[in-house]
C-alpha cells in the first residue's frame, strides 16, 4: 500500500519490506477486483482541523457479487479523544479520519501533509474507552476538568519531551484512588457520542464503510498486553463503552457483549498486540488461572472470532523462539510488553502456536478456544493510516514523527546533556498493517458479516488478494 506525504529526510525509514506477511482464511473463489472512480471535492471542517478530500478515489457501488471482491480497510485508528493521541499533539477529529481514509488530507501534528495514493474500503475509528475524551478536555482552558490540579499545563504543552513528562504525569495520576476526580462521565459520554455520529455520518453502501468501534485498553498484573477493538455491527451502541475501569478482566468484556447481544446490539472484539502480552493472550489458563474449559472456548469464540496478526508495534504470527526453522520467523518482532521496557516472553503470546495448542485441545478436550481468523491494523494515533514503509510517519504524533525522535537515523552531533533520542522504544516499529475481507459489496453487513466467518486475511500493508 502508498500513501504521499512531504517529510523531510530524517523521517524516511528504509528498511526491505520485500516479504509480506500474509495469512488467509478463505473460501477459494473467483478472484475478483473493485473498480474505482473520482467523487467530487468536499471539505470536513474540527475547530482544529480543516482537510480537502479533492481528488478522493472511491471504489463505485456496484452491484452484490456472489463470488466476493477483496476489500481493504483499518480497524484501528485513534483520533484526539484517545488520552495518549491528543497528548502528543492530534486534534484530529473521527470526521478528519474518515475523510482521510476516503482521500483527503490530514496535516500530521509535525505540520506536513498526509495522504493515501488510494483510498480505503472502510475504516473504524477506535478510541481508547480509558478516559476517552478526558485530556482533549482538560486542555480546553472553558472546561471544569482545566482547573484540576492535574490539568495543569495541558493548554502550553511544548515539545515531545515536555509532552511525555506530561503525559506519564497523567497516566500515574489515573493509577491512584483520586483518579475518578477526572473520570467525568458527562465527557466522556460526549466523546463517544460524536465518534458514533461520525461513523453513521460517514458509512456509504456501495463505496465506503465505516464500523463504530472503541479500543477496550487492559493488561494483566504483570503488564502483559491485553488490548481489544470491539467492532459493532449496526448504527447504534451502547450508551458508554466498557473499559478497563469497569473491569481489567477480558472475560468481563465478554459478558457484557453477550448481553448487549440479547438487547439487539451485535458486536465482536479483535485482541491486537499479542506479541506483547507477556504469554497472556493465548494463556492456557484463564483470568482466574484455571485450565480452560469448553465453556470459556464458546464464549471466547463468540465475541472474538478475528486477532491482529500485524500492525505498527510488529507482527504477531510467530518468533524465532517458537519456529527456528522458518527463516521468515524474527519478521518485524516488537520484543517489549506495550508501552514499557520489559521483555515479553514468546510462549503464549504469537498466533501461530496457539493455532497448534488450539488444535491439541480439540484432539483431546474436544473444544478449541483459539480457532482465529486474522486481519492487519494500524494502531495509528494521529487518524491517519502509515502502511508504507519508505512514507512512514509512525504513530504518536510528534513523539516519533522523525527519525531522529523514533531512534531509526543516525544523528549529525550529540544533543547537550548526551541524550541522543527522545525514546528508542519507536525504533521497533515499522509501517501499518492492513485488514482485508473478501465480501458481496462494500457494506457494514457484508463485510461485518465476512469477519464472523473468517473470510479475512492480513498483510504488512500491500493490497495483494489473497485467497
Amino acid at each position: 500500500m502508498n500513501s504521499s506525504a512531504s517529510l523531510p529526510a530524517t523521517d524516511r525509514f528504509p528498511r526491505s519490506r520485500r516479504f509480506a506477511l500474509i495469512v488467509s482464511i478463505a473460501a477459494a473463489a473467483i478472484l475478483t477486483g473493485c473498480s474505482e472512480q473520482a467523487a467530487p471535492e468536499q471539505q470536513a471542517t474540527t475547530a482544529e482541523t480543516t482537510m480537502s478530500s479533492q481528488g478522493t478515489n472511491l471504489a463505485t457501488a456496484d452491484a452484490a457479487n456472489a463470488d466476493r471482491n477483496a476489500y481493504f480497510g483499518d480497524l484501528h485508528v485513534h483520533t484526539m479523544y484517545s488520552f495518549d493521541a491528543f497528548i502528543f499533539g492530534t486534534t484530529s477529529s473521527p470526521d478528519d479520519a474518515y475523510e482521510f481514509a476516503k482521500g483527503g488530507t490530514v496535516v500530521h501534528p509535525a505540520g506536513f501533509d498526509m495522504t493515501l495514493d488510494r483510498p480505503l474500503d472502510f475504516y473504524g475509528v477506535s478510541d481508547h474507552a480509558f478516559y476517552i475524551g478526558v485530556l482533549r478536555e482538560m486542555a480546553n482552558p472553558d472546561s471544569e476538568i482545566s482547573k484540576h490540579e492535574i490539568a495543569a499545563g495541558m493548554t502550553t504543552l511544548g515539545d515531545a519531551e515536555d509532552r511525555g513528562r506530561k503525559f506519564y504525569e497523567i497516566f500515574d495520576f489515573m493509577q491512584t484512588e483520586r483518579a475518578p476526580e477526572i473520570n467525568d462521565p458527562d465527557i466522556r459520554k460526549s466523546a463517544w457520542e460524536d465518534i458514533k455520529a461520525a461513523a453513521n455520518r460517514h458509512n456509504d453502501p456501495g463505496n465506503f464503510t465505516t464500523f463504530i468501534a472503541y479500543e477496550y485498553t487492559t493488561s494483566d498484573r504483570d503488564r502483559g498486553n491485553l488490548h481489544r477493538n470491539v467492532i459493532f455491527r449496526g448504527d447504534t451502541a451502547p450508551e458508554l463503552p466498557f473499559s478497563r475501569i469497569d473491569s481489567q478482566n477480558p472475560e468481563d468484556l465478554w459478558k457484557w457483549m453477550d448481553s448487549n447481544r440479547e438487547q439487539g446490539i451485535e458486536s465482536l472484539a479483535i485482541p491486537h498486540n499479542s506479541n506483547g502480552s507477556n504469554g497472556s493472550m493465548f494463556a492456557l489458563v484463564d483470568w482466574a488461572g484455571n485450565p480452560l474449559d469448553s465453556a470459556y472456548s464458546e464464549q471466547r469464540m463468540r465475541n472474538e472470532p478475528l486477532v491482529e496478526i500485524t500492525q505498527v508495534k510488529g507482527t504477531s504470527d510467530t518468533h524465532p523462539a517458537l519456529s527456528p526453522n522458518d527463516e521468515w520467523s524474527d519478521f518485524e518482532i516488537m520484543k517489549l510488553r506495550i508501552a514499557s521496557r520489559l521483555e515479553s516472553k514468546p510462549n503464549g503470546s504469537y498466533i501461530r502456536e496457539a493455532y497448534l495448542n488450539g488444535i491439541d485441545m480439540q484432539d483431546e478436550q474436544g473444544f478449541n478456544p483459539f480457532k482465529f481468523g486474522v486481519i492487519g491494523s494500524s494502531d495509528t494515533h494521529n487518524a491517519t493510516y502509515a502502511g508504507d514503509e519508505d512514507n512512514y510517519w509512525s504513530k504518536v504524533g510528534l513523539r516519533d514523527s522523525d527519525g531522529v525522535l523514533r531512534g531509526s537515523v543516525p544523528l549529525d552531533e550529540p544533543r547537550e546533556g548526551g541524550e541522543a533520542y527522545a525514546d528508542t522504544y519507536f525504533n521497533q516499529w515499522g509501517a501499518a498493517g492492513l485488514a482485508a475481507v473478501w465480501a458481496e459489496e462494500n457494506t457494514r453487513d457484508a463485510i461485518y458479516d465476512a469477519f464472523r466467518r473468517k473470510e479475512t486475511f492480513g498483510t504488512t500493508g500491500p493490497r495483494m488478494k489473497v485467497r
